[in-house]
């Protein structure tokens, strides 16, 4: 069924035209877009320590960068123009959000980032970048010219503290208003400059490189590795040459490396884990008085039940991960776990004792609440 969001493509024609292949802008994409946050909230979350969130500002062709949180006299000090807030991870601490990520859910909960929102007076931007992920920047209040290009020359200005391509050379340019939005593949170079006081959302959704996964999979392996097997050599003869890695040492160490092995099994429960896992800022506040087994399934009979906004839960064919954990859950409560997952709640009259225990266990964590 075709999207407003996506310029009336379907996920399937947007997914095939547009999706690590070219961008896309829609116009009055959300023409009732309603404004998320403000100047205010965004300055109230950068004063936390529990979210993410960065100033940048231009001084002529210089950039600085600082890192939050920041005090109310940090903002004071900035001047009038050329300088931009972001805060990443909006979608952990507003929950209204849902509905805006919700419009995105043709495409896999694994490989969504998060929700990032930039203030910017007029002329504040992040300099001509690169991005190694699918972004949709998505208009607020304000008004930004956007710049794209296609250019394969992707290199970097030397020592500065942001990637700020040295040679951006402009292809195509948009002014975005309130509701207008812009898709980028990765890797498309583009340069966004607020013309008055704009709020924008970069919903971003990763794509994990080669190296990082295989690096984070052996780190997964350490702990579950079967290899208690030590390097011995009994038939070991005196030698004229104690430097040189000889080829009985070279061959026996070789024996202990051929014996490592794994599983399919281990590699599906390394992504289930590695992909639900959060970035390591998130917290969960478990409920302060929490209610007891019978009261919960009461409460949730009555009022359903959802994730807390910082919460990834996936699955596949045989377990749930929640939050980097693995979970295995009856067979008859599969169905129910879900469409938790898939929604990110649970009406009312989902309820059941199917899964129960396992939803009050997420509940006692802080994964979930009714």
């Amino acid at each position: 069924m075709p999207k407003p969001l996506l310029n009336k493509l379907t996920p399937a024609q947007f997914l095939r035209r547009h999706w690590q292949k070219k961008p896309l802008l829609t116009r009055a994409s959300l023409p009732q877009f309603a404004p998320l946050v403000t100047r205010r909230d965004l300055q109230e979350m950068a004063g936390s320590a529990d979210t993410e969130s960065r100033l940048i500002a231009r001084t002529g062709g210089r950039w600085q960068v600082s890192h939050g949180p920041f005090t109310q006299r940090d903002f004071a000090k900035l001047p009038a123009r050329n300088w931009t807030l972001l805060v990443q991870g909006v979608n952990h601490v507003l929950p209204e959000v849902s509905a805006l990520l919700a419009q995105f859910d043709f495409i896999p909960y694994a490989r969504l980032d998060d929700l990032m929102v930039s203030y910017a007076p007029p002329g504040g931007g992040v300099g001509p970048h690169f991005d190694s992920y699918d972004v949709f920047l998505l208009q607020g209040e304000g008004r930004r010219r956007w710049q794209i290009s296609s250019q394969r020359d992707l290199a970097l200005v030397p020592d500065a503290p942001l990637k700020i391509l040295s040679r951006f050379r402009a292809g195509r340019e948009w002014t975005l208003k309130a509701g207008d939005m812009l898709y980028l593949p990765p890797h498309c170079a583009h340069d966004g400059v607020a013309l008055d006081e704009c709020i924008t959302y970069s919903i971003g959704f990763r794509a994990p490189s080669a190296q990082d996964l295989c690096g984070r999979f052996l780190e997964f392996l350490q702990d579950r590795l079967d290899a208690p097997q030590l390097y011995s050599d009994p038939q070991l003869k005196p030698t004229r040459h104690p430097a040189k890695i000889n080829s009985q040492l070279t061959q026996g160490l070789l024996r202990l490396l051929d014996n490592v092995r794994w599983k399919r099994e281990d590699m599906l429960r390394f992504l289930g884990e590695d992909l639900s896992t959060p970035k390591s800022h998130v917290v969960y506040a478990a409920p302060r008085r929490a209610l007891s087994l019978p009261a919960f399934i009461k409460t949730v009979s009555k009022q359903g039940l959802r994730l807390a906004p910082q919460s990834i839960l996936l699955y596949d064919e045989t377990a749930f991960y929640i939050n980097g954990e693995r979970w295995a859950v009856p067979a008859r409560a599969r169905a129910r776990i879900s469409q938790l997952a898939d929604r990110r709640m649970l009406p009312p009259t989902a309820a059941s004792s199917a899964g129960m225990n396992t939803l009050y266990a997420w509940y006692r964590a802080g994964y979930a609440a009714p």
